[in-house]
Parts: C-alpha cells; sequence; structure tokens
C-alpha cells in the first residue's frame, strides 16, 4: 500500500470510529448532561475520554498485531465465542442504526423543514450511495472526514456567537462544583455512549481491511486510535461549551431535543438550523459505521458475504430504513439494544485482554503494555458495572 493510501485509511479509520461514536445519542446525552450538571460536566467528558483511551488503545493493538477482526480473536479464546460476540455486535447495531435513520430524518426536518417520513428515505438512500461506489470504502473515508469536520466547525460558530465561560469550564472539569459522587452515573453513560457496541470495533476493523496490520504498523495504529478518541472529544468539548454558553445563564433546555433548543436560544433560528446540519451529519456518519462493523463481523464466518460485503451493509441500511419507516419509533427496540450495547464493551474487551497474553494469538515475540493490560482490567471491571446496570432498563418494556 502506498504511503497516500495508508495515511488516508489510518485517517479515515480515527474518523470513522469517532464519527460512528458521534451519533444523534450522543448529541442528546450531551447537551442533556450539560443542561443538568453545567461547568461540572467537564469533569465527565475528562473520564469518560481516558476510560474510552484505554478500551480502545488495548482492542485496536490486539485486533490490528493479529490482523485478525474482532469475532475471529474471540473465537481463538474460545470456540463459538466469536458467534456470541457477532451475535451481540450486529443486533445493537441493527437496533441503533434504525433510530441513527430516524436522527436523520429529525436532522433533515430540523435543517430544511422535509417531513420526517421522507427523511427517513433520504438518510438511508444517501447512505446506501456511499457502498454502490466501486471504491466504496475509500468514499467512506473521505466521506466520515468531511462530515465530521463540518461538525467540529460549525459547533466552533456556535460557541463564537454564545460565549461560554471557559475558564469555569477548565476549572470545573478537575474541580466540580457539583461533587464528583453526584458525576458518576454520567461517566458509566457516556463510557457506554461512546465505545459501546460496534463502536469499538469500527476503526480497527477499517485498519485490517485497509492491511495495516502486524506489528511494524503498530505506532500507527496507536496513533489513529488515539486520534480517533481525539476527534469525538473535540465535538464532546464544543458541544458542551456551546450549551453551557446558553445554560450558565439560567436557561433551561426542551428534554425532547436538547442540543437543537441550546442552539436555537443561543444563536437564534440560525444556530438551530446549524443544529439540524450537526445531527444530520452526526445521523449519516453513525449509519455508515455501524451498517460497516456490523457486516464485517459477519463476513469471516461465509465466503459469499465476504465476496458480496457491499450489498450486505446495503441491505442492513435498507432494511434499518424499512424499520424506522413502518414503526416510526423504536423507543422500545431502543431499550433493547441499549442493554444489549451495555454488555458488549466488558466482554469485548475483556476476550482481547485474554488474547493479549495469549503467545499461540499474539506471536511469540509480542509483549502487551502491562500499564495498558492494568488500566484495561479496570474499565473492564467499570463497563460491567453498567452492562449489568443497564439490564434493568428491560423492566422498563413491561411497565
Amino acid at each position: 500500500m502506498s504511503n497516500k493510501k495508508s495515511s488516508g485509511a489510518l485517517i479515515g479509520a480515527a474518523f470513522l470510529m469517532a464519527t460512528s461514536a458521534i451519533g444523534p445519542g450522543f448529541l442528546t446525552q450531551t447537551a442533556s448532561f450539560t443542561g443538568k450538571h453545567a461547568a461540572s460536566f467537564g469533569f465527565v467528558i475528562l473520564c469518560s475520554l481516558l476510560l474510552s483511551a484505554i478500551a480502545q488503545m488495548n482492542i485496536w493493538r490486539v485486533l490490528c498485531t493479529t490482523g485478525l477482526r474482532g469475532q475471529d480473536v474471540a473465537n481463538k479464546v474460545l470456540p463459538g465465542l466469536g458467534y456470541v460476540l457477532s451475535f451481540l455486535i450486529v443486533l445493537g447495531g441493527l437496533v441503533f442504526n434504525i433510530g441513527n435513520v430516524g436522527g436523520g430524518a429529525l436532522g433533515f426536518n430540523t435543517l430544511l423543514g422535509i417531513p420526517t417520513t421522507f427523511g427517513y428515505l433520504l438518510a438511508g438512500g444517501i447512505a446506501i450511495l456511499v457502498f454502490l461506489s466501486k471504491n466504496a470504502k475509500g468514499v467512506m473515508d473521505r466521506l466520515v472526514k468531511a462530515l465530521g469536520a463540518i461538525m467540529i466547525v460549525v459547533i466552533f460558530v456556535v460557541i463564537l456567537i454564545v460565549k461560554p465561560p471557559v475558564g469555569s469550564a477548565i476549572k470545573n472539569t478537575f474541580l466540580p462544583e457539583t461533587g464528583y459522587a453526584a458525576l458518576f452515573p454520567a461517566v458509566l453513560t457516556l463510557l457506554g455512549g461512546t465505545v459501546g457496541g460496534y463502536i469499538t470495533f469500527s476503526g480497527a476493523h477499517r485498519l485490517i481491511d485497509a492491511g495495516i496490520t502486524g506489528k511494524d504498523h503498530l505506532q500507527e495504529v496507536n496513533r489513529s486510535s488515539v486520534m480517533g478518541i481525539g476527534v469525538a472529544a473535540i465535538v464532546r468539548v464544543f458541544l458542551f461549551l456551546a450549551v453551557l454558553g446558553v445554560v450558565a445563564g439560567g436557561a433551561s433546555l426542551d428534554s425532547g431535543n436538547p442540543a437543537a433548543d441550546a442552539f436555537r436560544q443561543g444563536a437564534g433560528e440560525i444556530g438551530y438550523r446549524f443544529a439540524g446540519l450537526v445531527l444530520l451529519c452526526a445521523a449519516i456518519t453513525s449509519i455508515i459505521g455501524a451498517a460497516y462493523t456490523s457486516v464485517s463481523f459477519l463476513k469471516t464466518f461465509h465466503a459469499s458475504i465476504a465476496k458480496n460485503e457491499n450489498y450486505w451493509v446495503i441491505g442492513f441500511i435498507a432494511f434499518s430504513t424499512l424499520v424506522m419507516l413502518a414503526t416510526g419509533s423504536p423507543a422500545a427496540l431502543l431499550i433493547i439494544a441499549g442493554a444489549v450495547n451495555g454488555l458488549i464493551l466488558p466482554i469485548s474487551l475483556g476476550i482481547c485482554l485474554i488474547a493479549s497474553q495469549n503467545k499461540a494469538i499474539m506471536g511469540e515475540d509480542y509483549k502487551h503494555p502491562t500499564w495498558l493490560f492494568a488500566l484495561g482490567i479496570i474499565v473492564v471491571l467499570i463497563s460491567a458495572y453498567v452492562g449489568i446496570t443497564s439490564l434493568g432498563n428491560f423492566s422498563k418494556l413491561f411497565a
């Protein structure tokens, strides 16, 4: 692979992971928690960023060193485990993709006033167009980079308009006024939203598809994983500051669409349209990331899936779009998916930590950093607690 193509794939993988994490739920969570905790939410962002970086670096190192996708590593750790992991990933990815299509329709409606029913078809159709290309992965790399950049620029413009109290935000990031205990639930929620489900694997699987594997590429892999976390962090910090500039003055946000309401209160009608553009970019990139990564968990199980990968991705997006069109509101499905995705991170990270110590999987001369392994165990324990807690959401279906 040429240096130019290799560099494009590394940056593309970083943005694929970041924009997969930056979905409609990400925007709603960040705006809602900022409205609740104000400047103290900076501490939550810092903690979730550190925990996410640990999970990503562990998983990307193991997958890219071996050149094996998540399901194949799992099957080497314990035969059959890869099928279980794939089932969980694909189920969670499918249901959240239905929600992403809904987010895209909401983005079109906010930006251009397009009816949501037509918006579902537009959102799904744009994502499908990417995979109709012969160079689908190259188009995907370029699109997620462009849409990610648009989100960053648009939110930054809103920051300039609302003039948030940056000094207070920095201080509360390390010494939160609300206290550490009150912020712990938000840290747990954001951890799952940032690296839960398919998100952790999206960038690593993209690098494997690009052939950037083996110990010789570890430095590049680490740089790409950190870049992905960094991009997601920039968007979250910028969104936090934009919303903080509004709520710091005592404003309360509409719980139905807190991000759009914050932009409207802070920057008027143009701010509201900006919110629609950000939501649309977030939804489209998340649709692409969820579909691509979910299918990547299937293609090693049968040659025909790998051979017709693009068509499977298109089918995945089309099915998500049709379900959203038929149901109008996948609330119950999203509760199930939330609980499933809450369980995936401790399982997937745990698998990779076990694999990192197995020379038969990693190679005789591979040494996983002890500090990264130890910190990974801590993240497994924390995320396991989140996953077990999230199972309680099933009860809401029968309330």
